[in-house]
């Protein structure tokens, strides 16, 4: 593009003059065919996975998605491992196994409950297996009763009546058997754990504003019920009679989701068996399965493939996963491949409904069998059992009461809260190195929030830049965004005569409409412009070209929103990103400068950070922005996360060292902030501050000084 440009200032005779300022660059009355104006993405919408060409691309892939599952679920970085003070009683004999009663505290206050079946006669270190229930009627207390066992062994799903009415436990038994120590715990808010409504998770009152705290500080249910999950393999672990290297994870439905993502954070367990999840169908449907951030830019099946190339197997029924062994699977055998271990991988569609049916079970027995080298004779069939009645399996009673700390939703958010609060103080920076330090927790997390810089491959020119005139300036229109993600920037750039290679990339409320006024370039531009600086600017999602019906966030969950579509705020920091690397990458700027104007300062702030020094320099308004004023998730400023890793004034200090004119600060805690953190820095003369907002003749001045 800079090419065409240079040609273009010695055909300037044969470029067509525009008699009106060049505000549109689609026709008039054309709407704008940008994705993000449409429907949003939801959890039934379909997800593929694109394999990696070579393992290295892989594992930068699986460190990228590692990070960005992190972030989502609220636990980058990860929180305090406090004691667990498990309370373990009440055995149960059975024939070849035990049973007891299991309690700990997963974080001061709250409770994660289970049993724990142990193998009789079994000496040495041995494998363990994590059982997370997923959504069956009271969850570790599931009975089925006569009518629905009867339909199971009527199908063939069952061959036994104790299977039958109690599928869950039979699991848990059969892998005692094989001489597996194995921990059943409960789904947060199900059977013995009440401190929460699983329905409703952190907002059971149905407080707006408690929606907004709980966004903005990155609390979810989903995130809490994962902790859950790391602990309950820190309990298990911990066992002195289980061999931490020998750890299997297995659960259906939201037990697969559970087992999945675990197995994506965690790289402890050895073999999984996520049971009718994983798909590039529906990715779960319930709080417990969603949170904001958390699928955009990948889905379930590329999740469970975070596990490679450890043994992977996944049972599929007649549900959302009837086609993963033809889409899903051959795409996990290729990732696979990468590592010679295709055979590590497999999926196997079982018509039944929904279910962890004794035939699903056998295949996960026989996959665990061979990966946890348990040495049973194949195949493995399960043998029948006696259930324990659920009553008989809770875990409290008069001898051990729930704990009387046991807190509910407001506990745990304040404890969550103040881990989120003490790690950023921790992490504040003090000099070069600290500063450092501080970026690789809260840039990452700003880079998963709003997306990342992108490469080159990445950009495309939907439409080719056209060329006109507009007085002595030469006009480039032009739309471009992400190959293959259907978002169309518009763009009107303004060249000088005597171009020198610097370009300002102008970001304002009104879009490109704001390079004129009174149909002559602004004032302001006209400055930059002289200075033989040219213009950049784009129209951000919604503003110009690109305004329309702003999304509906889910009313119960704004997770269910967020987890596939990036909030307003995030879609605009990352259109100015895209805009950086356009002038970057093609059109070969040599020098970029960034202005956000009025309520698009903050959006330049933040995308100033993504783009590190690309930018040289970057003025910003900072509009008395601050996160904790916001009171409904629909807010155009609502960024999830954004409190969770300091506000604003964090945020802000990610651009340390570069140079930075934050003016209309007033009011938003960042002046003192970001001044310490650039003393620390050694560029205190690069950050300039002004509480009040600065007229646009101070701005250009001081990008041009």
């Amino acid at each position: 593009m800079r090419h065409l440009w240079c040609v273009s200032l010695l055909v300037l005779p044969a470029l067509a003059v525009a008699e009106e300022p060049p505000v549109r660059v689609r026709a008039e009355g054309q709407k704008s065919d940008d994705a993000r104006l449409g429907a949003a993405r939801t959890l039934n919408d379909y997800f593929p996975f694109t394999p990696p060409k070579t393992k290295q691309e892989w594992e930068a892939r699986r460190k990228e998605v590692r990070e960005h599952l992190l972030v989502a679920l609220g636990l980058w970085p990860m929180p305090e491992k406090t004691p667990l003070s498990p309370v373990i009683h009440g055995k149960i004999d059975r024939d070849e196994y035990t049973i007891e009663k299991v309690f700990f505290a997963s974080l001061p206050g709250h409770y994660v409950s289970g049993n724990l079946y142990r193998p009789k006669n079994k000496t040495g270190k041995l494998p363990g297996v994590l059982c997370p229930h997923g959504h069956w009627a009271n969850g570790r207390f599931y009975d089925a009763g006569d009518k629905g066992a009867k339909t199971q062994i009527d199908l063939g799903a069952e061959k036994a009546s104790e299977g039958a009415h109690y599928p869950l436990q039979a699991r848990c038994a059969m892998l005692a058997r094989m001489g597996c120590v194995v921990f059943h715990y409960d789904m947060v808010g199900v059977a013995d754990s009440k401190q929460f409504a699983h329905t409703a998770g952190f907002t059971a009152q149905n407080d707006e504003k408690l929606k907004v705290e709980t966004e903005l500080w990155q609390q979810s249910f989903m995130g809490l019920q994962t902790w859950n999950s790391i602990r309950s393999l820190d309990f298990l672990s911990s066992l002195p009679d289980v061999d931490p290297n020998r750890i299997g994870v297995t659960g259906a439905s939201g037990g697969g989701t559970q087992t999945f993502i675990l197995c994506a954070i965690d790289d402890r367990p050895a073999v999984a068996f996520p049971a009718v999840m994983v798909s590039t169908a529906m990715q779960g449907g319930c709080i417990c399965e969603n949170c904001s951030y958390l699928r955009i830019g990948t889905g379930n099946v590329e999740i469970a493939g975070m596990f490679a190339p450890k043994p992977l197997a996944m049972s599929c029924a007649n549900d959302w996963t009837r086609e993963m062994e033809t889409k899903g699977l051959p795409e996990l055998k290729a990732l696979y491949k990468l590592y010679g271990a295709e055979d590590n991988v497999t999926a196997k569609h079982f018509s039944f409904e929904h279910n962890y049916n004794q035939v699903s079970r056998e295949m996960m027995y026989n996959w665990f069998n061979k990966h946890l080298r348990l040495g049973w004779p194949e195949p493995v069939v399960e043998k029948p059992f006696t259930p324990v009645p659920p009553p008989e399996l809770s875990v409290y009673d008069a001898e051990h009461p729930r704990p009387a700390d046991a807190t509910g939703p407001e506990g745990v958010r304040k404890w969550f809260r103040e881990q989120s609060e003490k790690q950023m103080a921790a992490l504040f920076p003090k000099d070069a190195t600290t500063l450092g330090e501080f970026k690789k927790v809260v840039g990452v997390a700003l880079r998963e929030m709003v997306g990342r810089f992108p490469a080159k491959e990445q950009i495309t020119v939907h439409m080719p830049p056209k060329e006109s005139k507009f007085g002595d300036y030469t006009v480039h229109q032009a739309i471009f965004g992400h190959k293959g993600e259907g978002d169309g920037i518009p763009s009107v750039g303004l060249v000088p005569p005597g171009y020198t290679g610097t370009i300002a990339i102008w970001v304002h409320p009104q879009g490109k409409a704001s390079l004129f006024e009174n149909g002559q370039v602004a004032p302001a531009v006209k400055a930059l412009l002289d200075q033989k600086i040219a213009v950049m600017c784009p129209d951000v999602l919604m503003t110009g070209e690109q305004t329309g019906n702003a999304r509906t966030v889910d009313k119960k969950y704004a997770g269910y929103t967020f987890g596939y579509n990036r909030p307003l705020l995030a879609e605009q920091v990352r259109d100015i990103v895209t805009a950086v690397a356009l002038a970057k990458y093609m059109i070969n700027a040599e020098r970029i400068y960034l202005v956000g104007w009025d309520k698009m300062g903050p959006a330049a702030v933040m995308a100033r950070a993504i783009c590190g020094p690309l930018v040289a320099r970057c003025a910003a308004d900072m509009a008395h922005a601050r996160f904790d004023t916001i009171e409904r998730t629909d807010d155009p400023m609502l960024l999830p996360g954004a409190l969770k890793y300091g506000g604003l004034a964090a945020l802000a200090t990610l651009n340390a060292p570069g140079e930075i004119f934050m003016h209309n600060h007033g009011g938003t805690s960042s002046g003192k902030i970001t001044r310490t953190a650039y003393e620390a820095a050694g560029a205190a003369n690069r950050l300039k501050r002004e509480p009040k907002q600065a007229t646009p003749e101070q701005v250009v001045e001081w990008l041009t000084r």
